[in-house]
């Protein structure tokens, strides 16, 4: 028989896609940090080029910002995370509301890396309050690998090398059983 045990604190991350950034941004980001503490990762936004699904909703030129936070977070944190960034897609969606910004949280941990999302399909597993969880990647053998459904920009080298400097602080602090992160870039 297996113990159930409270599992280690994950990193809590957020891919921010927006093409209005001038707009939205810094607002945003204020309630973002309201919420999660202070982002200890806030690069400057990358092209997306992946896809243009999100052109029609958010404009031409989407980029995208991959936000993390100073404070670990429990994993079942997840659910909360991604109903605050629902709400925060509709306070600053437009009037007739189409989102300017899309936020999808997700939670790192030294294995894993899931994704938060309103969508069911086989591969993901309810949480509560419509929403579910996606697991994205699996960190193995020094990578991270993607499964068959993973996104291709969440499959990209690009992305990889951000999770991987990332899970680099996870690690640590979960090794000197701190709290706060340090890295990156910062808004």
């Amino acid at each position: 028989m297996s113990t159930p045990r409270e599992p280690a604190l994950g990193m809590l991350v957020i891919s921010a896609m927006c093409a209005c950034w001038d707009d939205v941004w810094d607002a945003c980001l204020d309630k973002l940090v309201d919420a999660f503490g202070p982002t200890a990762y806030c690069p400057a936004p990358s092209p997306m080029v992946w896809t243009h699904y999100y052109d029609a909703e958010l404009g031409p030129g989407v980029g995208r910002r991959i936000l993390a936070f100073e404070r670990l977070a429990p994993q079942d944190d997840l659910l909360q995370a991604k109903l605050v960034a629902n709400d925060l897609e509709q306070t600053f969606a437009r009037e007739d509301g189409r989102r300017r910004i899309n936020l999808d949280p997700g939670i790192l941990t030294l294995e894993r890396f899931v994704l938060a999302s309103g969508k069911n399909n086989a591969h993901r597993i309810y949480l509560g309050r419509k929403i579910f969880a996606d697991l994205t990647l699996l960190y193995q053998r020094g990578t991270w690998n993607a499964l068959p459904w993973t996104y291709p920009d969440y499959a990209s080298t690009e992305m990889a090398a951000k999770l991987k400097e990332l899970r680099g602080v996870l690690k640590i602090m979960l090794q000197q059983g701190t709290q706060r992160a340090s890295s990156g870039s910062k808004p």
